[in-house]
């Protein structure tokens, strides 16, 4: 094997695939990145078993390809990585000389690195599943961000580390949850499909790191992966087994009591009385009327918090509620919006929030029981 690339170009194809690489790899062969020089392009591929990452560097105007030679290797990705970026050239020469020893060279500078045969490599399959559709990459981004954050972090109930996609009537709903708050995004989209499947939270924030905003997404899913294709990029993920709760049953209807409030005015004032915790816990406390609404915070161990919400409008009668306070600023952030509408049921009943001016994203949080 023996090609010359675009520095530039090559150490960014590398960058992409090194993002499926864990540190904790499975296998000797997924610390490494696989480069296969074919007659017109490099594919380049990482993979942890679970994410599997696949790049295609090609000659254009801006990227200089030459292959001389076609071939294959694996290569450790934390090395090449830096041999690459640290080369002081604009073209970089690779060459495998004798079985597994590579030649890596630019300008003055040379290094010779051991690999592994690419024959070592687990094979994975990149075949394109059928039920497939297109979204803009930043809708997406939007879709992950605004629901992923709600997935659970403890693998006691596996499937809610995940964010459930499910599709039909050309409607594609994006559901998180960890049993005690929710995100839920609905997006339209131009086919007519009809899929349940439910993404690992961790294979999503690497889809958010490749994504461009500008460009378009290709989605592809069956019953045992999801593809993500962009550019000349395919990112892959393996589903979570299992069978998504039935989540709309938990979100009320018909509510009692109104709040509507400046988004950045609440985010201050939690994250003003965030300190206060009880066991490691930030429990803030609404007193609602439609005179005074009030954020309060305390805790035996450290003391008190109080600040009126002057932003805030409410309609119904006087309510009072307590919650985990990170849950609902999380959500908040989440809905990245101006004004935020919290519709509410009760003092023991799940409320929801929404932005006033973009109703197809809901977060929904469950209220917590406090005794003083």
């Amino acid at each position: 094997m023996y090609f010359k690339v675009s520095k530039k170009d090559f150490y960014n194809a590398l960058s992409v695939a090194s993002r499926a690489i864990s540190n904790f790899s499975p296998l000797p062969a997924f610390s490494g990145i696989k480069i296969e020089a074919k007659e017109h392009e490099l594919v380049l591929t990482g993979s942890d078993s679970d994410v599997s990452i696949q790049t295609t560097l090609q000659k254009d105007e801006e990227c200089i390809l030459e292959i001389n030679e076609m071939g294959s290797i694996v290569i450790e990705a934390k090395y090449i990585l830096e041999i690459v970026r640290k080369i002081d050239a604009d073209v970089v020469e690779f060459e495998m000389i004798d079985g597994t020893l590579t030649k890596i060279s630019g300008n003055t500078a040379e290094f010779k690195i051991n690999g592994m045969r690419a024959s070592e490599y687990p094979a994975i399959d990149f075949s394109k599943p059928q039920e497939c559709f297109v979204i803009k990459g930043e809708t997406l981004k939007k879709v992950i961000t605004q629901t992923s954050f709600a997935t659970s972090d403890k693998e006691t109930r596996p499937v809610l580390t995940g964010v459930n996609f499910s599709c039909e009537n050309k409607t594609l709903h994006c559901v998180a949850t960890d049993s005690y708050r929710l995100a839920k995004k609905t997006v339209e989209i131009n086919e007519d499909l009809n899929f349940n499947i439910t993404i690992p939270s961790k294979s999503l924030q690497e889809v958010v790191k490749t994504l461009e905003d500008d460009f378009d997404v290709e989605v592809t899913v069956n019953d045992k992966k999801a593809q993500f294709i962009m550019k000349n990029t395919i990112l892959q993920t393996r589903l979570i087994d299992g069978v998504y709760p039935e989540t709309n049953r938990l979100i009320p209807l018909e509510f009692s009591y109104e709040l509507t409030i400046d988004a950045q005015d609440l985010l201050g004032a939690i994250d003003r009385a965030s300190f206060i915790k009880s066991d490691g816990v930030s429990v803030i406390k609404f007193s609602l009327s439609e005179e005074e609404c009030v954020l309060s915070s305390r805790s035996v161990e450290v003391g008190s918090s109080m600040e009126v919400l002057n932003s805030a409008s409410f309609t119904g009668n006087s309510l009072e509620i307590s919650c985990n306070g990170r849950y609902v600023f999380d959500a908040l952030k989440a809905l990245n919006g101006g004004l935020v509408k919290f519709s509410l049921c009760g003092e023991m009943k799940p409320f929801i929030m929404q932005a006033i001016d973009d109703d197809s994203v809901l977060q929904l949080v469950l209220p917590v029981r406090t005794y003083a």
